[in-house]
């Protein structure tokens, strides 16, 4: 083979031009890796520019919101309650945030929703805006606090949200403020371990996403389940929270349900059928007139529920107020506690260790000089005025902690559009001691046929310390 020709490709005369083209893609390929690097050191420097620069470019919007969408959208805003979270108190612009809510990790400032470029959700399009509410993730991957109910509004149907986010970018003013900075303790303020929460603790699987009608209930139950679920959000005041701050059940299939929870130092009730601290005695109508007027069987709204009435509910049409009602009433009794048996008089019962004379009794002579003017001595209150202590599911309740924060601070009815004028009731904290408090609460749930664990001073002392009462 010595002598042999050497074609035109052979490796001996190839091997100049394969080391040319060597060198050749080493000098391309760096170039390449130092252009990389470059963009990647630009990304890094110019990103705060960048986002501000997003930020502060509106969106692309679709076409025109029809009337009847951001009529919608309007309604919806009002059954979610969103400008009575996301306004700050005494004279807030509606919707641009601010306020404070207590948690036991401190207290979570409510941000601004308005269609402000920078401050609010001008630049967010509609994907952005679905994240954050369903899966609470805003714009930019930041992760929201529990306060805001994502988890309930993960049950949003996809037309509820498109109308919700026409109506805010539509039909609210915009408002070029920031909220203030939410005021919570390390190690809960590193808001990326938010995701670990969200991946445990928010629904998922056959429990989430966007409400799915039961099959086997009536239009009316199925349209009150979405209702309560997911704008009404009303598991989150009305259900108890876990060690980790989540709600322990979002629907009708946990025991935990809507039984009652206790919430910035107020105890929104059992919502159940429990004949005595929950609904079992109240009728779908006296549910719906409740929340229309904050007044139903001589039950009267007070504390956070006087805002989401005044705010929210009052404004609900009169059939979607008959469903929520008509799904609330579906529920069995759960967490039961206290019982009514009119007629009785428990706190003169020597089964329940009171052999004091009524006229001698602390309790009673408290109550008849503090309350009885408003209440009666009958404990039947004055029907759309004062509310009846007698059996009213509050004074039954296992957790006094409304009947204590009302008794020291006072309180208000509701202000509505078709309800009775507001009534006040003073606060008591300078007039009674918190011995004398305990013992009025104690006679009263135990008194004309109620019957409940009585209150000590201690407990009194102990949340008014909490209050600064």
């Amino acid at each position: 083979m010595k002598g042999a020709k050497q074609g035109p490709h052979s490796p001996k005369r190839d091997a100049p031009r394969a080391v040319a083209l060597a060198a050749t893609l080493v000098s391309v390929l760096s170039a390449t890796l130092v252009a990389a690097s470059v963009a990647i050191l630009l990304a890094v420097l110019l990103r705060p520019a960048l986002a501000q620069a997003g930020a502060d470019t509106p969106p692309i919007q679709d076409d025109a919101p029809t009337p009847s969408l951001l009529a919608r959208g309007a309604y919806l805003a009002k059954a979610g309650d969103c400008a009575g979270c996301h306004t700050a108190p005494q004279g807030g612009a509606p919707f641009a945030g601010g306020l404070g809510m207590g948690s036991p990790f401190g207290t979570i400032v409510t941000s601004n929703i308005t269609p402000d470029p920078r401050f609010g959700i001008g630049a967010y399009r509609y994907d952005d805006f679905e994240r954050a509410v369903r899966h609470g993730i805003a714009r930019g991957g930041k992760r929201l606090y529990p306060a805001m109910p994502y988890a309930s509004f993960a049950k949003l149907t996809d037309d509820d949200v498109h109308a919700l986010y026409a109506f805010l970018m539509n039909r609210v003013a915009p408002v070029a403020r920031p909220a203030p900075p939410s005021d919570v303790a390390f190690p809960f303020n590193q808001r990326w371990a938010l995701r670990f929460w969200q991946l445990l603790f928010v629904p998922d699987g056959p429990n989430g996403g966007p409400y799915r009608p039961h099959p086997d209930r009536d239009p009316l139950w199925n349209r009150g389940a979405y209702l309560v679920q997911s704008l009404g959000h009303c598991g989150a005041c009305h259900t108890p929270r876990g060690p980790a701050y989540q709600e322990r059940g979002y629907d009708e299939s946990s025991s935990a349900y809507l039984t009652g929870g206790v919430n910035d130092h107020w105890f929104a009730p059992n919502l159940t059928g429990d004949a005595g601290s929950g609904l079992g005695r109240l009728s779908e109508a006296d549910i719906a007139a409740f929340l229309k007027t904050g007044h139903g069987a001589g039950v009267v709204a007070y504390g956070s529920m006087v805002e989401q009435i005044e705010d929210s509910s009052q404004y609900l049409t009169d059939d979607d107020l008959r469903d929520i009602a008509h799904y609330l009433k579906s529920l069995p009794a759960q967490n039961p506690s206290g019982t009514y048996t009119p007629g009785a008089n428990t706190v003169q019962s020597a089964v329940n260790g009171n052999r004091v004379a009524m006229s001698e009794s602390s309790g009673f002579n408290v109550y008849r000089s503090a309350c009885a003017r408003c209440h009666g001595d009958s404990g039947r209150g004055v029907p759309h005025v004062f509310p009846a202590l007698a059996g009213n599911p509050s004074v039954l309740a296992e957790d006094t902690t409304s009947l204590i924060r009302l008794l020291v601070e006072g309180g208000s009815s509701p202000h509505t559009l078709r309800g009775p004028p507001r009534q006040r009731m003073p606060g008591f904290a300078g007039i009674l001691t918190d011995a004398q408090m305990a013992q009025a609460l104690t006679y009263m749930r135990g008194a004309w046929g109620n019957d409940a664990q009585p209150i000590t001073g201690n407990d009194v002392s102990t949340l008014r310390a909490i209050l600064h009462k």
